[in-house]
């Protein structure tokens, strides 16, 4: 599925004006599929008449707010009760100015859900009036009743509140309307404490929710959060991201009457996507009644140390569940003794080690060298450790081999210590850092990374031309031209080794013939699903990597299940 950045969105909506379609019809449109999904819940999910259904609507000043107007327009002659709170003032973009003044003002209720300059000022005014008040002597006998100056106005100031909270409180929807995809920066107190109001009603975000930024997936102190998010033409990349996707609920995707002919404007920009079963037309490859294990590719997994064993087994079970012809795995002897009961169906290359259980340079490069000669794609790094030895061992991987080269775990820390491993190298790499890992490679901190994962990743990939994967919640893969955002998986996938099974799953794509940046898509995918199937049945807290790997016959079955179904 495409997504795009809100900058795209913006040229976007520039074009299909210029091809007939302006912004008022894309507005009405807007608002029209808004008044659809609102009144589909009313009346088939809450089972409420239109007389007894009260919507409110918390409009901003621009366009998201005129979006509200032109969906309020629609309900409020279908009998529903509608409320618009005015939040940050009234509509200042001539667009939301026209849809407001459509409105039937006797039939809805208005209310400012802001403080005007002028209270501010006669607040201020009053405050300085009243600390300059001399004290006077009252007689006791007399009926004299003083009043602080700023009564008047609190008074005032309490029943404006008085109306919003009754409002919001007794709404059966709740609509945000206050900021759309331009939004970045912090809420304002007010704004955050109409969001705050606790209510029953459900809650529904326009576009995006008030408070997030739809380019980093950032979300500011007291976002809205919607049960529920419509977003227009579009899915906009920040969206897919932590913590601003939690924030959105169930997201529906619009179509408001954009020209695809519009989406020539972004020729030539980088593509977004978000990953899904038809981005995963080709994958796995189809199995002819002849195949053998040599269709399907060779993974060869440099991985493993005396230490961490568990590593390189994970990675070799990801890449054999993942429909690998054959994978071999090249290691030091005390990792081979115990995976080998765990894998039987890998053959193994023994690679001496140091005094450590690491594996050594200089005696390894031959066999390793001979292994890739055969191999259509190698993993490495897994639990191997970060010593002179294995930076010297990944460098020589990726300036000698002729297929993919997947670097995990330990290879990444050794990239951080030697970039020349990827500045010499002579293939195509694919790196699969979490945020820590990808931290180091820049050397920042990782609020630094988290704040922005897909810059980070499209920025890297670009400087070293390679695929990154960048691991978390929304997982970003980006090459030089592509970025892709997936939606599978989940936390229960935040245990050690769950990283490794990936690694092993990309290279077995890559093995088959996938291609560099599909195969790292589809890896990624696969793996998250494979762990949805495992919570849905064990539970995120119980689960741990091998089960990703045991449910991936089940995620595949799904893949194909929904590839005949035509379902997305």
């Amino acid at each position: 599925m495409q997504i795009v950045t809100p900058k795209q969105m913006g040229r976007i909506e520039e074009r299909s004006e210029k091809l007939g379609v302006s912004k008022r019809e894309l507005m009405e449109n807007a608002g029209k599929r808004l008044s659809e999904l609102i009144e589909g819940y009313c009346r088939s999910e809450a089972k409420l008449r239109p007389e007894d259904c009260s919507v409110v609507f918390l409009a901003g000043t621009g366009n998201n707010g005129g979006d509200c107007f032109a969906a309020a327009d629609i309900l409020v002659y279908k009998g529903y009760n509608i409320t618009i709170i005015h939040i940050g003032g009234l509509p200042r973009t001539p667009l939301a100015q026209e849809m407001l003044s459509r409105l039937p003002r006797e039939r809805i209720t208005f209310i400012e859900g802001f403080r005007s300059g002028n209270v501010e000022a006669a607040i201020e005014a009053a405050e300085l009036d009243y600390m300059t008040i001399q004290p006077r002597t009252i007689d006791p006998d007399e009926e004299i009743h003083t009043r602080n100056p700023l009564d008047d106005i609190l008074n005032a100031e309490k029943r404006r509140m008085g109306l919003i909270k009754g409002a919001v409180v007794g709404a059966q929807v709740l609509v945000d309307g206050v900021f759309g995809t331009g939004f970045h920066g912090q809420l304002d107190k007010d704004t955050m404490g109409i969001f705050s109001i606790g209510s029953g009603a459900y809650r529904i975000a326009v576009d995006v929710p008030s408070g997030g930024n739809s380019s980093t997936g950032t979300a500011a102190a007291g976002i809205f959060k919607a049960d529920e998010t419509l977003t227009f033409g579009f899915i906009k990349s920040g969206m897919t991201q932590f913590p601003l996707k939690k924030f959105c609920g169930r997201v529906i995707v619009a179509d408001i009457g954009i020209p695809k002919k519009a989406l020539s404007v972004l020729e030539g920009d980088r593509k977004y996507f978000r990953i899904d079963r038809s981005f995963l037309s080709a994958y796995p490859p189809k199995r002819e009644s002849d195949a053998h294990k040599g269709n399907f590719g060779e993974v060869l997994v440099i991985a493993g140390s005396s230490s961490m064993r568990g590593a390189a087994a994970f990675a070799a079970l990801g890449a054999l569940r993942s429909g690998a012809g054959i994978v071999r795995v090249a290691s030091v002897e005390k990792c081979i003794d115990t995976i080998s009961t765990l894998v039987p169906e890998a053959t193994y290359l023994e690679l001496e080690c140091d005094d450590y259980g690491f594996m050594l340079y200089d005696t390894s490069t031959e066999l390793i060298g001979t292994a890739m000669k055969r191999a259509t794609a190698v993993v490495i790094g897994c639990g191997m450790g970060v010593t002179p030895d294995t930076i010297e061992l990944t460098k020589f991987v990726t300036q000698n081999a002729k297929c993919p080269v997947i670097i995990d775990a330990d290879g990444i820390n050794c990239i951080a210590r030697d970039i020349d491993i990827l500045t010499k190298k002579q293939t195509d790499v694919i790196i699969t850092p979490h945020v820590g890992e990808m931290a180091r490679l820049i050397n920042c901190e990782t609020q630094v990374i988290s704040s922005n994962r897909i810059l980070a990743a499209e920025k890297y990939a670009e400087k070293y031309d390679v695929t990154v994967v960048l691991k978390g919640g929304g997982t970003v893969i980006a090459d030089s031209h592509s970025t892709a955002a997936n939606h599978t998986g989940n936390a229960g996938m935040s245990v050690g080794g769950s990283g490794d099974v990936l690694a092993g799953m990309i290279g077995s794509a890559a093995a088959q013939g996938c291609g560099i940046f599909d195969g790292a898509c589809a890896g990624v995918y696969m793996h998250g699903l494979a762990g949805d199937r495992a919570a849905m049945k064990l539970g995120m807290e119980a689960m741990l990597p091998r089960d990703i790997i045991s449910h991936l016959p089940e995620a595949f079955g799904i893949l194909k299940e929904k590839k005949r179904n035509m379902t997305v």
